[in-house]
């Protein structure tokens, strides 16, 4: 069984319908998979708290359809229920034909689609709207219809009535108004689940409200009527010769794609999981795995933890190969100046970073590997996406290399990224592994090296 959430437009309740529908279906004993489209972090946080498992990305721009399909079966296993979370508006993307929309996504699993409708100053005109959004892409099924933000009964008796009378689609829930929203957001989006406090009583809120105004038995017989997709072979992860990759995995660095963890162990490592706040060094590792997050809202505890920078820094300089991503990259420079404050970093790069008021870089990248480096052959593309409001800056670039020439997108300065010193590649670029194999490959094949000297 299968379903994917979208609505018309973003801000029309899409996450809390569907972190309430999937906390629903769990507190109905179901196994429940939850998927998001698109490049991002935030909000698969909150999806896999709620679903106990953890949320895959689903991206077009990432994969090819038949790609596409395998990872979403993959990810599967083990699950009764499907739940796709959409992005922005059903149909926009980054081209005229929308060709990486979440109606793409949704015809790409065969999953039928659940339309959420932000039903503020609306009465009739929602079938003219659910009824052009029907029409619009061939293939694209809507089953069904969540009203949100409905202001009282009669509203909703007009809404239903018109929706069913002019479509055919059936409204399967009508939630209210609500005086506030039920979570916080910040510069990136939502806020990150760790740093939300009764998160739990939060989620069985949702829960709850889903239970109580939509029609849990019909979004299911709509997730059932999805059609069959094909079986797919799963990898068996290498059982022998592991090495050892550490990942730092805490409050302060948790954006990391499963599939990317997956890869890595795909190909034989051991992942050993470290805290940027609470550990005092790094354990016997033969390479280290350092995404993206929030480092400047945790500056003062990163600098007070001197003796893991003093070891990262030191095993650095041993040869430890490291991979890091945005905040990972933030870390390892010499400070990081954030409202007026620096505070000492890892000091593993000859530079610092500086945090903004607005964004850098937003969006999907391109990038042409330039310059010889153990990750990407020189002369490929690396696709991926970025969202930061650092850059780097007081720079030694007689230190340093930069081996990505940026095609689109922001990177360190319009221009480059991948900054390359050592064994060290840092990039503001996040990569999604299913889409460069040679990534995992070659990371664990420089960790079996290291391990060697």
């Amino acid at each position: 069984m299968r379903v994917a959430i979208g609505a018309p437009h973003g801000r029309s309740g899409k996450t809390t319908v569907t972190l309430g529908l999937i906390a629903a279906l769990r507190r109905s004993g179901l196994a429940v998979q939850p998927f998001k489209k698109g490049p991002d972090f935030i909000d698969p946080g909150w999806l896999s708290l709620a679903a106990g498992r953890s949320c895959r990305n689903l991206d077009l721009y990432f994969l090819n359809k038949e790609k596409l399909a395998e990872q979403f079966v993959r990810g599967c296993q083990g699950a009764d229920i499907a739940v796709i979370e959409g992005a922005m508006g059903l149909y926009d993307g980054l081209d005229l034909e929308g060709s990486d929309s979440t109606a793409a996504v949704a015809r790409a699993v065969k999953a039928p689609i659940i339309l959420v409708i932000d039903t503020t100053r609306m009465t009739r005109s929602a079938a003219a709207l659910v009824k052009g959004f029907q029409n619009f892409e061939p293939d694209t099924e809507i089953a069904g219809v969540i009203l949100n933000k409905v202001a009282r009964a009669r509203h909703e008796n007009i809404l239903r009535g018109s929706i069913e009378s002019y479509t055919g689609i059936p409204v399967v829930g009508a939630i209210p108004k609500q005086k506030k929203p039920f979570i916080a957001e910040r510069h990136l989006g939502l806020v990150t689940v760790q740093e939300w406090d009764q998160v739990n009583d939060l989620l069985e809120s949702l829960g709850q409200q889903i239970e109580k105004y939509v029609d849990l038995q019909a979004v299911l017989k709509i997730a059932a009527s999805a059609r069959p997709l094909p079986s797919v072979a799963i990898p068996r992860k290498q059982a022998s010769a592991r090495v050892r990759i550490g990942v730092v995995k805490d409050d302060v660095f948790g954006f990391y794609y499963p599939e990317n963890l997956e890869a890595l162990e795909d190909e034989g490592a051991e992942l050993i999981f470290i805290n940027s706040l609470a550990d005092k060094c790094l354990p016997g590792i033969q390479a280290l795995y350092i995404g993206g997050g929030f480092p400047e809202v945790f500056g003062q505890q990163l600098e007070e933890n001197t003796s893991l920078r003093s070891s990262i820094r030191r095993e650095i300089k041993n040869g430890l190969p490291v991979y890091a991503e945005c905040g990972g990259l933030m870390y390892l420079c010499r400070n990081l100046i954030y409202n007026g404050q620096s505070y000492e970093m890892c000091g593993a790069l000859p530079c610092d970073t500086q945090m903004s008021s607005t964004p850098h870089g937003h969006g999907y990248t391109r990038m042409a590997t330039l310059k010889p480096n153990y990750l990407f052959a020189q002369g490929s593309e690396i696709r991926g996406h970025e969202f930061h409001h650092s850059r780097i800056c007081n720079v030694d670039e007689n230190e340093i290399d930069f081996i990505f020439n940026v095609e689109r997108g922001y990177g360190l300065d319009g221009k480059r990224d991948g900054v390359c010193a050592g064994n060290v590649i840092a990039s503001y670029n996040h990569l999604y592994a299913p889409s460069h194999p040679e990534w995992a490959a070659n990371f664990v094949d420089r960790a079996r090296q290291h391990e060697k000297i």
